[in-house]
């Protein structure tokens, strides 16, 4: 197939090079036309992937429309605060579309599936998400990941696009589930991470994860979510390695601030999205909305856009009142 990548930043370039090993013509489209160049020229994209070796068949191309020209399928690796504005060029595209940017967007709160159905209505829309580190991903690591779409038939052939024996990919019709699984993670990854800059331990970490699956669960769930998803990849899954990987950047970035460092410092020094961020806020208005009790996120949202202090907003998550885990 001829498959065209919208993001050549780390997870974009990955999941390009994972197409070209399948055999596909693949096109790998990035706003920094000089960048492109660079990684043309040297086959390593070496501001994401360092070390990593790209095919020589992978084309890359810094006209938006002459990449998607002749594309049978678009993966879009965006980050969410773009996503709308790169997706409206794709409203006359009629293939199938697959997002794998994790987020909500932030004044609409909508997943990123739901912006796609209103930026390219033609497309037959997908995501693909679950615990897949692009650094890891990209070296060959054996990787397990989940296609979904509200079309069986679209989810298989994303399946059949990306499947590989270090790259495997499962499917689901609980589009909804796998999109809010991957989003809400980000947040609570953020708050894992501020303990560990906190030097709290493993039995903190624990504690939080299965917390924070709890909650996303009830947000996935008041909106149309199957529980069952948040078993899956896209949910307890992609939390683990999300909240306990050196490689996640969410977590890293809650490490940071969990150590002190002031929040628009450590967003100054980032060179890639840190999707929690803007999630954060998208996901404590959803759950607002929505009735549902989100205590981590809203303890998450204070430290960004409340100046509360980490460790205040980490204390105030443990000591709340006692009550059934059932």
């Amino acid at each position: 197939m001829n498959i065209t990548v919208l993001g050549a930043g780390a997870w974009g370039t990955a999941l390009a090079l994972v197409l070209s090993q399948n055999r596909h013509r693949v096109t790998l489209w990035g706003h920094d036309a000089g960048r492109l160049a660079e990684a043309a020229s040297a086959r390593e994209n070496s501001r994401y992937l360092p070390g990593v070796t790209l095919p020589v068949e992978l084309i890359f191309e810094a006209d938006l429309a002459a990449a998607v020209k002749g594309a049978d399928g678009v993966v879009v690796s965006v980050p969410s605060s773009a996503f709308r504005e790169i997706t409206e060029k794709l409203g006359e595209f009629r293939g199938f579309t697959v997002s794998t940017t994790k987020g909500i967007e932030e004044k609409s709160g909508l997943t990123m599936c739901q912006v796609l159905a209103e930026t390219a209505p033609h497309a037959q829309v997908a995501a693909l998400s679950g615990p897949s580190l692009a650094a890891e991903v990209a070296r060959g690591v054996p990787t397990a990941v989940v296609a979904a779409s509200l079309d069986r038939t679209v989810a298989r052939v994303v399946q059949d696009l990306f499947h590989r024996p270090a790259f495997r990919v499962y499917t689901t019709t609980d589009l909804v589930g796998v999109e809010l699984g991957g989003a809400l993670k980000n947040v609570v990854a953020i708050a894992a991470g501020a303990c560990d800059g906190l030097g709290f331990g493993d039995n903190t970490k624990a504690a939080l994860i299965t917390r924070g699956l709890a909650e996303i669960r009830r947000i996935g769930v008041a909106c149309g979510a199957k529980p069952e998803t948040f078993s899956g990849l896209s949910g307890i899954g992609d939390l683990t390695v999300t909240c306990f990987s050196k490689l996640s950047r969410n977590r890293g970035f809650g490490e940071r601030l969990g150590k002190g460092e002031a929040l628009d410092t450590v967003l100054a020094s980032v060179r890639t999205a840190v999707e929690g961020h803007p999630t954060a806020r998208s996901a404590h208005q959803l759950a607002q909305k929505l009735g549902v009790e989100a205590p981590i996120t809203a303890e998450v949202h204070a430290a960004l856009y409340e100046a509360k202090s980490p460790r205040r907003a980490v204390a105030e998550i443990l000591t709340r009142e006692t009550k059934s885990e059932e």
